[in-house]
């Protein structure tokens, strides 16, 4: 019973943890969304 809830425990700590960095406000989400913009605006500056 109690590797069980030490599993349960790790668990929803590592979930959090994952929500806290990919999904927060300057997360990683945030980031690889923002250097695409930034990528794409460069892209469709350049003359052929």
């Amino acid at each position: 019973m109690r590797g069980l809830l030490m599993t349960l425990m790790l668990l929803v700590t590592v979930i959090l943890i994952y929500t806290a960095v990919v999904e927060g406000e300057s997360g990683t989400k945030a980031q690889v969304e923002s250097s695409g913009r930034a990528m794409s605006e460069s892209i469709r500056g350049i003359s052929p």
